[in-house]
């Protein structure tokens, strides 16, 4: 017997405001057409000017934990995978403890922008693995519009701000592919392609936020190699091929990057979790978004195989494979 990382529950949370990409043809040269047909996005949720990234992070942890029925109380372990924390320091993760009542266990912070989640899951289950957590919360949390340049069309279209967390839990398993909950996480990094996609600011370099800056040709060119290269890794893993995939959950960048990965797997569009149509891409936050969304309208079941797989800035990149 092994101990595994179930997930108990998710939940998530899109504040209220929606912006179209008519709206946004208001304010820089573009169209809903463009935006359409090179992305896939037709909307994005932008949060409130007093909405914090720890406000969106409660919101969904406080849905996943219902969604769980697991008390708050049983929580000893929070990570915020975020790139847009709310302060500098301390961790996001800690405020989100405070407004939660948690008094026990660990809460930090983990940034590895758009493979945030999938970083998280691959921390988290070591932790529970190894017994130093018992119930965890991992949230993806994101404020990106905070760090957006909305006169750079390339860029401020792309983007979106939103939360997902999932609560994990402690439980034995057989230590095969039959066990309820996460199998394997594999990440990676290469900060040589820093250039391709990087925010121009920070605490030590400008004394300011920044703006993101993106390269889209290079970032698109590895991000077709890198996610099926460690979707690969994880199938190998386990001793699977594509057939044992039930649903293929991935980052919500851009929808060709989507159906290249789902056409890898030879997977058809309707086992593929497609959610940038809505949400655009919410870096950390997009992947317990669209996880939420399809166990929510019944899609995903228990004992379905989900396949998760994520690139972001750094780069940062890796996949996770888990039984529902």
């Amino acid at each position: 017997m092994i101990v595994r990382a179930k997930i108990k529950g998710c939940g998530s949370y899109l504040p209220e405001r929606i912006l179209t990409n008519d709206q946004l043809a208001e304010r820089v040269e573009t169209s809903d057409e463009w935006i359409q047909q090179r992305t896939g996005i037709k909307h994005r949720y932008i949060a409130g000017e007093n909405e914090l990234t720890s406000d969106l992070a409660t919101k969904a942890a406080l849905a996943a934990l219902e969604h769980a029925n697991i008390n708050v109380s049983e929580v000893d372990l929070i990570v915020c995978a975020t790139a847009t924390p709310d302060e500098t320091f301390p961790a996001t993760a800690t405020v989100v403890q405070k407004n939660l009542g948690v008094t026990k266990g660990a809460a930090f912070d983990l940034q590895a922008v758009c493979s945030g989640f999938v970083y998280g899951l691959s921390v988290v289950d070591s932790l529970i693995q190894t017994g130093q957590a018992k119930t965890a919360l991992l949230i993806g949390a994101e404020t990106f519009s905070r760090i957006l340049d909305w006169e750079d069309r390339s860029t401020c279209v792309l983007f979106g701000d939103g939360a997902g967390a999932i609560v994990l839990q402690a439980e034995e398993g057989n230590g095969d592919t039959s066990d309820s909950g996460i199998l394997s996480t594999h990440i990676y990094a290469d900060g040589r392609c820093h250039d391709a996609l990087y925010v121009d600011g920070g605490p030590s370099s400008t004394g300011t936020a920044g703006f993101l800056r993106m390269e889209g040709k290079e970032v698109f060119r590895q991000a077709v190699t890198r996610m099926p290269e460690a979707i690969d890794a994880a199938l190998k893993k386990s001793d699977l091929g594509p057939e044992a995939i039930d649903w293929l959950v991935p980052h919500q960048a851009n929808i060709r990057i989507i159906e290249a990965m789902g056409k890898k797997l030879k997977l058809p569009k309707e086992r593929v979790v497609v959610t940038v149509d809505k949400h655009a891409n919410t870096s950390a936050a997009s992947i317990p978004l669209a996880l939420t969304e399809a166990v929510y309208d019944g899609r995903i079941k228990r004992g379905d195989m989900i396949m998760m797989a994520a690139m972001g800035g750094g780069f940062t990149w890796g996949s996770a494979l888990l039984r529902w």
